[in-house]
């Protein structure tokens, strides 16, 4: 093997694909409203700062104490979202579809970690960051959502589809100097499971 094949296999990066984002606006104390939220959209909000909920259809980020963003493979009908929304504000929430707004990458290996570093300030040792931890940060001068999905050196990172251009360049460009490969293209839910 050389020098190049042990670097590409020591990086690997990809685009994802988002079906469905919803942004979930809502008092984290109010019990009625988290159980309803959870029944509404088949997943429990996370609690904890910083955390994310999955199954495996969807995965529930923490955004702020008032917000989350859940992501799923499924896109829904209008009527889906809809009477979500009804129901949540009913709950004293707020339903926002903001599907068409996000784009995501997966870089994973064994230096995804110091790549992102070049680009983000983050401490990203998993002691710090440990599987299933979303936060927010910057990639170069983007505001972005990082998430570990679990064990294995990977991160997903998530920006506006307005700087989707200057991302992918940022991150090209930080893994150049330790060579990477392109991953296809695969569904975020998917993507990010264990299995």
């Amino acid at each position: 093997m050389s020098d190049a094949d042990r670097r590409d296999d020591a990086l690997a990066l990809g685009e994802l694909s988002i079906a469905r984002a919803w942004n979930v606006k809502g008092d984290a104390a109010d019990r009625a409203f988290l159980s309803q939220a959870s029944r509404l959209l088949d997943i429990a909000l996370p609690s904890t700062a910083m955390t994310t909920t999955r199954n495996d259809d969807a995965l529930a980020m923490w955004l702020g104490p008032a917000s989350w963003l859940v992501l799923s493979d499924a896109s829904a009908d209008t009527r889906d979202f809809d009477a979500a929304r009804k129901a949540l504000n009913d709950a004293g929430g707020a339903l926002f579809d903001v599907s068409a707004s996000h784009v995501a990458w997966m870089i994973g290996g064994a230096v995804a970690s110091r790549v992102l570093n070049r680009l983000c300030p983050l401490d990203l040792h998993p002691s710090a960051f440990p599987p299933g931890a979303a936060k927010q940060s910057l990639l170069g001068h983007i505001h972005a959502l990082y998430y570990r999905p679990h064990d294995a050196p990977a991160f997903v990172v998530i920006v506006a589809r307005s700087f989707s251009g200057d991302a992918a360049r940022e991150l090209r460009e930080a893994a150049q100097s330790e060579g990477y490969r392109t991953v296809e293209t695969r569904a975020i839910i998917a993507a990010t499971s264990q299995r």
